[in-house]
């Protein structure tokens, strides 16, 4: 019987294919799956989970095209300004990682600000992976120790990853049924349990994030042992 999860990965999939099910423009499916971000990230905490990586933005996504991506950094500056200032005030420290400087100044300096807000004893650390790709990661953090002409060694590249300081997810999930990891935290999630619920994202409930938990416990995680 495993103890709750330490830490949580989930690949937010599905949007777009809510919204065409539903005959909706695509950006109203991004739309409700932003909405969805607080109440799972609030649940998360009130489970116990203290880490929860949210993949929201890979390094392939730009090219999607540019209205798609226009329409994304406008939520993701309501994101930085409003939604991740009330997980703030309840108790969640955020954290943006990914190639950040490939973002407008001015959602820079609104990630900046809403880090900057957190909570220094925090209930819940919410990591947004934001223009995130596992092989960009490893690639600058080995870039980084040859940088600094320092030995590569786990330990070392563990330390100069991006998101340095988040332990491994325990569990990562995607939702919408695809069952791929889609480069996302390539090096930490060697271990992990994986789970691929068909909900879309938009849909995904505290209630079926709690099953996923529960089954999690009832696992044998052996580690390459």
């Amino acid at each position: 019987m495993q103890d709750t999860p330490l830490c949580v990965g989930i690949i937010l999939d599905g949007n777009r294919r809510w919204a065409k099910e539903r005959g909706l423009p695509f950006f109203e499916g991004h739309r409700q799956g932003l909405n969805n971000v607080e109440p799972i990230a609030l649940a998360a905490r009130d489970m116990g989970i203290k880490h929860l990586a949210l993949y929201a933005f890979s390094t392939e996504n730009w090219e999607r095209p540019e209205e798609e991506v226009s329409m994304l950094m406008s939520l993701f500056e309501t994101m930085a300004k409003d939604k991740a200032s009330r997980l703030a005030k309840e108790g969640a420290r955020v954290r943006f990682v990914g190639q950040l400087r490939r973002f407008s100044e001015n959602l820079q300096k609104l990630m900046r600000e809403t880090e900057e807000k957190s909570p220094a004893d925090p209930k819940i650390t919410i990591w947004i992976l934001l223009s995130y790709g596992g092989r960009a990661d490893i690639a600058q953090a080995a870039g980084a120790l040859a940088k600094k002409g320092e030995a590569v060694s786990e330990e070392s590249l563990a330390r100069n990853l991006w998101t340095a300081g988040m332990p491994d997810p325990d569990i990562i999930i995607r939702t919408g049924g695809e069952q791929r990891l889609s480069n996302f935290l390539l090096w930490q999630a060697a271990y992990s349990e994986l789970f691929f619920p068909k909900t879309f994202w938009p849909e995904f409930t505290k209630e079926e994030f709690e099953n996923i938990v529960n089954e999690y416990k009832k696992r044998e995680r052996r580690n390459g042992t």
